[in-house]
């Protein structure tokens, strides 16, 4: 009996040739219809932001609406994962456009990321590999507060960013002399942009780039983080998509604006798989995933926090 049902899990964890194939087929129209939602989701946000900014005294309405403006304005580093990986549109330059575009709004840069991205994915979870395990893991209660808050992020991009700017590139050995000047340019005229913005802030004589976008992207960002730390954390350390990625069963509202990435393993299992065949998928291999939170993020991070502060790392979400 043991045998029949890990020869039916194995079975299911493996899509035939002819559903990789169907589910592979990427859509233009799938991806405007979800990226002008996405940004028709900013652009309500922000209206209402804008309108409480005016109408309203109350500084928690304004830090309600500025997290939720954050919250769309953040979760754009989806539509530039998804770009990325050129499976959010069928036209390339749709994707590299698009992925650019959607780097700026979220503080990425799709440039770099591309690299960067595609090594996390041929070196998922592998102990000095997989370069977003040296962002290290939160290991206790202040450690997990401080990766929310989205502060070590903030310092990471900083100075990423203008490290790249600068032109000092020798650190990240995913990039190479191929990448390494088109990398250096993007973050160039990507800062260029956010400086542009702040200086005709200061000629309109309002902080408009602060008061709708740094700020609301602060509010923002522990969102991100919370949806971000439950994709690996506390998974396999090796190489098996079905053990060392987490998908996590959210809110439709989450998944929209997260283009489906909830679906995590399931993007790791055949990461060419476009957003919008991600659930789908999840009702063919769901079965043979390891690790499904069920309970959603708060479920999630309601079993990490127990176990950070009873267990030590070794044990932790094993």
């Amino acid at each position: 009996m043991a045998a029949e049902e890990a020869a039916d899990s194995g079975e299911r964890s493996t899509l035939l040739p002819s559903e990789l194939l169907a589910f592979q087929q990427r859509s233009d129209a799938r991806g405007l219809l979800r990226l002008f939602g996405h940004l028709a989701a900013i652009a309500v946000s922000g209206t209402l932001y804008g309108v409480a900014l005016t109408r309203s005294d109350s500084l928690l309405l304004h830090a309600a609406l500025a997290t939720l403006l954050g919250f769309t304005l953040v979760t754009m580093f989806a539509a530039m994962h998804e770009s990325v990986h050129r499976t959010a549109f069928k036209t390339q330059w749709l994707n590299d456009g698009v992925g650019w575009f959607a780097g700026l709004l979220s503080f990425y840069n799709s440039t770099f990321y591309r690299p960067y991205h595609g090594w996390h994915h041929r070196y998922t979870q592998i102990p000095g590999q997989d370069p977003e395990l040296e962002d290290r893991k939160p290991t206790n209660l202040l450690t997990y507060l401080i990766e929310i808050s989205g502060v070590t992020w903030w310092l990471g991009k900083l100075r990423t960013h203008f490290r790249i700017a600068l032109g000092k590139t020798d650190p990240y050995r995913f990039l190479t002399e191929r990448t390494r000047p088109p990398v250096v340019r993007s973050v160039r005229l990507q800062l260029g942009v956010y400086a542009l913005a702040s200086v005709l802030s200061v000629l309109l004589g309002y902080p408009y780039f602060a008061v709708y976008w740094l700020i609301p992207m602060v509010l923002g960002q522990p969102m991100l983080r919370i949806i971000l730390l439950a994709e690996h954390t506390g998974c396999s350390e090796t190489d098996n998509a079905l053990t060392n990625t987490r998908t996590t069963y959210t809110l439709p509202f989450v998944r929209f604006l997260m283009w489906e990435m909830p679906y995590h393993a399931e993007h790791h299992r055949y990461p060419a798989l476009p957003f919008h065949s991600l659930a789908q998928v999840h009702q063919r291999i769901g079965p043979a995933l390891e690790h499904v939170a069920r309970a959603g993020y708060s479920g999630f991070h309601g079993e990490l926090l127990k176990s950070l502060t009873k267990h030590p790392a070794s044990e932790r979400l094993a």
